[in-house]
């Protein structure tokens, strides 16, 4: 088949003309698809203000199902008992979430929302219970617990103002750990 040159470009110029008015349409949709999902209301959090990770150095292996507790230390005068709240870590040896350990419905951004200034400081404990999950996994080990105290600047909710995420990342051995403020 003997095509010329205009002849090529004639077709060419034909069958993209045909792209465009088949992309077109999807393209209009997919614009009013995207400013629909940017005035979409947002959603919860998916992790807490304050979050944790393990890693088992023994292993080089996430701490998967360690016990973990997050208490605040520096408890509103309001209230008698501590305030806590319980997790287990995950597969990946990660805590995006707390539970509260009594039946107060209080989260931990309800908490740290409650308090009365952007920069306002408060003092916590996470502990992570390791004596009995290496006794689990047939491995003795010189902490009973590994507890790591830190504390917290900053109030409110994820976007407002005096909002920061806390992370804390140990590195577990059964006779070391080591601890850092992560990201």
């Amino acid at each position: 088949m003997d095509l010329r040159p205009k002849d090529q470009l004639g077709r060419t110029k034909d069958r993209l003309s045909i792209y465009q008015q088949q992309l077109l349409p999807t393209l209009e949709s997919s614009a009013a698809a995207s400013n629909l999902i940017a005035t979409k209301t947002p959603t919860p959090m998916s992790r807490d203000p304050i979050t944790c990770h393990v890693l088992n150095t023994l292993s080089g292996t996430p701490a998967a199902n360690l016990p973990v507790t997050l208490t605040l230390l520096s408890v509103p005068s309001s209230s008698q008992s501590p305030i806590s709240f319980s997790a287990t870590t995950d597969a990946d040896g990660r805590v995006k979430n707390w539970t509260p350990a009594t039946t107060a419905s209080l989260t931990v951004p309800a908490v740290l929302s409650s308090l009365p200034t952007a920069d306002s400081k408060t003092h916590w404990s996470v502990r992570f219970e390791v004596g009995p999950w290496y006794e689990a996994q047939g491995i003795e080990s010189f902490w009973p617990e590994v507890e790591v105290k830190f504390t917290v600047k900053g109030r409110g909710r994820e976007g407002e103002e005096g909002w920061r995420h806390y992370h804390v990342p140990v590195l577990l051995g059964p006779w070391n750990y080591s601890t850092y403020r992560g990201s």
